[in-house]
């Protein structure tokens, strides 16, 4: 990969607004979150367990969708449209869009509007994820850790407001897929339904592609997802200067897709890669990459030596 001449201090700042404190999410909110997050954890368990059988079909499609919907998150929710990391033609930029609601995250402009947030505070008052902090006894850490990696989408009231994502406002293509996110997040499901009965031939093979491929794979997406918020902030390493936790995971980086070099990440928040240093796995900066060659992707924020000198502890 080439290093870009333009470093951090170079780039437009986001625009980003203050935090503003209402009630936390409605009764209908948080039921609508519990059978997101419950569902594909039993899903989950009874195909652990050997409730609902394995093939190969089942494997292919999870790796598939895991892949896809990851990206999705990974490159365009959270390189491409929170950090601008990269200019992507409109071809990719909606398919990233389309393939990140596959994640059952919630819609595009939320997302992006509470990860702006949670760099604009990170691991302090007024961050959404309510980060793990390193006082407390050992009770309290635990449940700041638990709230970090998922309570908080239950219990938060912090909200942002919508100048947050002005920038992404303006672009109608984004407006509409950020709308039409319970189409996508059900096409998600439904697709490796449709696809197992296609391939597999019988309603058993189409339902076990629907819990492997569906259910399963958004569980584990979102847990992956989830760690960057918890894991990252409470363990592993900072080799860059940084005024919060986030700290780099090595072993997390293959099911992040590259994300849990997390304190390089904070470090110079713009970059198109995160495993900054040879020898990391980044998996979506290497698609960023492959992106580029293709003409697909222009405007790419690399790492520089020197850019990355200016931050190294």
């Amino acid at each position: 990969m080439t290093s870009s001449t333009r470093t951090t201090a170079e780039l437009p700042d986001l625009e980003i607004a203050e935090t503003s404190h209402t009630p936390g999410p409605s009764v209908l909110s948080r039921s609508v979150v519990l059978i997101v997050v419950v569902l594909p954890f039993v899903a989950t368990l009874t195909a652990v367990i050997g409730i609902w059988g394995v093939h190969a079909l089942d494997l292919a499609l999870l790796f598939a969708f895991i892949l896809i919907s990851g990206l999705g998150v990974t490159a365009g929710y959270h390189r491409l449209f929170t950090h601008k990391s990269f200019v992507a033609n409109r071809p990719l930029k909606i398919g990233l869009a389309v393939a990140g609601s596959l994640a059952f995250q919630g819609d595009l402009l939320g997302w992006v509007a509470n990860h702006r947030q949670h760099h604009r505070h990170p691991d302090r008052e007024g961050d959404p994820h309510s980060p793990f902090r390193p006082d407390g006894s050992a009770w309290e850490k635990f449940r700041a850790f638990l709230h970090s990696h998922m309570g908080w989408l239950l219990t938060t009231g912090q909200r942002v407001d919508p100048a947050t994502v002005s920038d992404l406002r303006r672009d109608p293509d984004l407006v509409v897929v950020s709308r039409l996110f319970p189409l996508w997040a059900a096409l998600g499901l439904v697709a490796p339904f449709v696809i197992g009965f296609v391939v597999g031939g019988t309603l058993g093979a189409a339902v076990s592609a629907f819990v492997w491929a569906g259910l399963v794979r958004v569980f584990l997406v979102h847990h992956t997802t989830w760690s960057i918020n918890s894991v990252c902030h409470a363990f592993g390493n900072q080799p860059f200067r940084t005024p919060d936790a986030s700290r780099n995971v090595p072993l997390l980086s293959v099911f992040t897709l590259g994300e849990s070099w997390h304190n390089a990440h904070h470090a110079f928040p713009t970059l198109a890669r995160h495993g900054v240093d040879r020898g990391q796995i980044d998996v979506t900066g290497r698609c960023i990459w492959l992106w580029e060659r293709l003409g697909w992707a222009s405007d790419v924020r690399w790492p520089s030596a020197e850019l990355l000198a200016t931050r190294r502890l």
